[in-house]
């Protein structure tokens, strides 16, 4: 056998090239952790080239460390076919331990996995000599070889997993972990040096054609260590970089927490402002409808804060502020909230078990700031006025319920000062925007403001347009297009709903004829009557009139009252709607089924339809009780030979279910919305 011999220096060599490649795939191995999308590949695929090409220089050192009293060379494609399964392996291993969890068999497949490749590389690479004849290998020292190489890459994987994160001291614990890798890898590779054995009289086929060994050597390590260098440095000024990034984002987050802290609390008592208390009302009002309960504003105002801050200036002005507001704090229950809002204005928000509870939390609060305060060597006394808003009940939104505290509050003033006083309709404005809009109202006949829209009905089977139902809009000169709800309750209240009545009556009959003319001779148009109109003297001989003034057959005309109408007084309302059956008007009973119907009286009435509520349609995909509802109407009409209409119809779904059930014909925002009569087609 050929005895060979090693240069110490160039194994000292490997051993630091081992070391320095260990270091900077641990170090990698934290860049990739912390990188997301093309950044992530692109560190994993610079990591692969610089990780492998470390461990194959490496082993390469290592072989040319190897001496052998013959010339030795090495196949080019051979040895880079050796360096590609480096890259492969160290590309594999930085993936592998990038992942966000690494389970046993994880590792101990990793392990395998990369252990294979560097001894798939090692001995690919010895066999870029090309020895003639062939090496032979110890089978002993060729398991131990292959077996060091699994185990250390498992010790590998493993480290550079924990070590992944940027923690204290980890650079530190990278480089103690670097040497042991680079021994550990070192060792492997003379293990698997020491299983070849040259036979007597071998030569190296790769000594002439191959690479020259004399000037590799120096070539293989500058380039390894410059792009091991190049590499670490890249990963150092990285992780430099996003340290800065971090600092400057969490500089920017305390920033913004500052900024935040400033922009929702009083700079003064550092109580939250009225932002802040708008957006607790808020979720307090959330809260409440999904869960139930109540919760009470207590608006608070000083009495005689003016003088004291007058006297003493506003120094101590500031200073009796901040002590009201912690006199106020300390007493706060747990899901309590106190805001500054203003001036000498403090508002509570207190959670409340009963309503009746508000009370003593106010007497509380009037009782705490009654107590005199030491301000800078004074005495000063001050006193309360609370105004009490309760939800529910005196407000549907944090603006509204405000308002009605405030109110209350000046309220509480004016009946002497130091006390409370609970929100009444009659003490807010919005009794001044009821009269104006009532005054408003009394005008708009006469301006010409009011308007008709039209939301059209449909046969259910074939989908024909059947005609239209009358629905009343005002053109209000500064707030716009208004629905019924604005103002209907004030038309009733007042009386006005009467005139308003007869001219929405005229106007839809007006444009029924228009209709008519046009063809339509089989529409109807539907016109709602509020209580007051169907109860009045008049009504048989308006209709009449109107129908006589249009030219309009009556059964173009469909008037509509409400269940709890017709019930109401039911002998009165047999005598109506039978008045107005001779005269060929339909009569529809709207909104069926919300009210107190008595089915022997309703057989009684000459009514032609019932109209399904939508409060019935609108969960009817979801409630079997609608269903069940739903079913039985649709049932009791047919049995009494009426016309079923379903309205408020928005979902496929309820399309196919009304219509299987048998209604004669549907309306709702899925067929129509309410539009001008100039935009229903005809």
């Amino acid at each position: 056998m050929l005895i060979g011999s090693y240069d110490f220096a160039l194994v000292f060599l490997s051993l630091c090239v081992a070391i320095l490649a260990s270091y900077t795939a641990l170090d990698l191995a934290g860049r990739i952790t912390g990188a997301r999308g093309a950044a992530r590949v692109l560190w994993i695929g610079g990591g692969a080239v610089a990780m492998g090409l470390g461990i194959w220089s490496m082993h390469f050192v290592g072989m040319l460390a190897f001496r052998l009293p013959i010339d030795l060379g090495y196949d080019l494609a051979i040895t880079l076919l050796s360096l590609a399964i480096a890259m492969l392996a160290s590309g594999f291993a930085l993936w592998l331990v990038s992942q966000p969890e690494l389970p046993a068999w994880h590792l101990c497949l990793g392990a395998v996995a990369m252990g294979a490749g560097i001894g798939a590389m090692h001995y690919i690479g010895m066999a870029a000599m090309r020895m003639q004849p062939g090496i032979v290998y110890d089978p002993l020292l060729f398991a131990l070889s292959l077996l060091i190489a699994v185990a250390a890459s498992g010790a590998a994987l493993l480290i550079a997993f924990r070590l992944r994160r940027h923690t204290r001291h980890v650079r530190l614990l990278r480089g103690g972990a670097a040497v042991i890798m680079g021994f550990a890898i070192v060792g492997m590779h003379y293990t698997g040096m020491a299983a070849a054995n040259f036979p007597e009289g071998s030569f190296c086929g790769a000594a002439f054609s191959g690479l020259d060994s004399g000037w590799l050597a120096s070539l293989v390590i500058v380039t390894t260590l410059a792009v091991l260098a190049i590499a670490l440095l890249t990963s150092i000024l990285d992780a430099r970089l996003e340290a800065r990034t971090e600092l400057l984002s969490s500089s920017l987050a305390k920033a913004n927490a500052e900024l935040t802290q400033l922009a929702l609390h009083d700079g003064l008592t550092k109580l939250p402002n009225r932002l802040l208390l708008e957006d607790r009302i808020n979720q307090n009002i959330l809260k409440l409808q999904r869960n139930g309960g109540y919760f009470a504003l207590l608006f608070m105002d000083l009495d005689g804060f003016k003088p004291v801050n007058d006297a003493f200036g506003h120094h101590v002005g500031d200073q009796l502020l901040v002590a009201v507001a912690q006199r106020l704090r300390a007493h706060l229950r747990a899901n309590d909230s106190l805001a500054r809002i203003g001036g000498d204005e403090f508002v509570l928000l207190a959670e409340l078990r009963h309503p009746d509870d508000a009370s003593n939390v106010a007497s509380h609060v009037v009782g705490l700031l009654s107590q005199p305060f030491e301000i800078d060597g004074h005495e000063l006394r001050v006193s309360t006025s609370v105004g009490i808003a309760l939800y529910p009940g005196d407000g549907v939104d944090q603006q509204e319920l405000l308002i009605n505290a405030d109110a209350a509050m000046y309220h509480a003033k004016s009946l002497g000062k130091n006390g409370y006083s609970f929100f009444e309709s009659s003490m807010n404005t919005n009794a001044r925007q009821q009269l104006q809009l009532l005054h408003d109202l009394r005008v708009a006949l006469e301006r010409g403001e009011l308007r008709l829209h039209y939301q059209p009905k449909f046969a259910s089977g074939s989908g024909r347009m059947l005609g239209a139902e009358a629905l009343l809009r005002w053109q209000h000169p500064q707030q716009g297009l208004l629905a019924p709800v604005r103002f209907i309750g004030l038309a009733e209240k007042t009386g006005l709903i009467i005139p308003i009545g007869d001219w929405v009556l005229d106007e839809a009959c007006r444009q029924m004829r228009l209709w008519y003319e046009q063809g339509h001779q089989d529409w109807r148009v539907a016109v709602n009557l509020s209580a007051l109109q169907f109860c009045h003297g008049e009504l048989v001989e308006t209709v009449r009139q109107t129908l006589a003034r249009h030219a309009l057959p009556a059964n173009c005309l469909t008037l509509e009252i409400t269940e709890s109408t017709a019930m109401h007084d039911v002998s009165a309302s047999q005598v109506i709607l039978e008045q107005l059956a001779e005269m060929g008007v339909d009569i529809a009973i709207d909104d069926f089924g919300t009210g107190y119907s008595s089915l022997l009286y309703l057989k009684r009435l000459p009514a032609n339809e019932l109209k399904i509520d939508r409060g019935f349609v609108r969960d009817l995909e979801h409630d079997g009780d609608d269903m069940a509802i739903v079913s039985a109407i649709v049932a009791l009409g047919q049995a009494l030979d009426l016309r079923i209409v379903a309205e408020g119809v928005e979902t496929p779904e309820q399309q196919a279910f009304l219509t299987e059930l048998g209604c004669d014909s549907l309306q709702g925002y899925l067929l129509g919305h309410p539009l001008p009569p100039e935009h229903i087609p005809s």
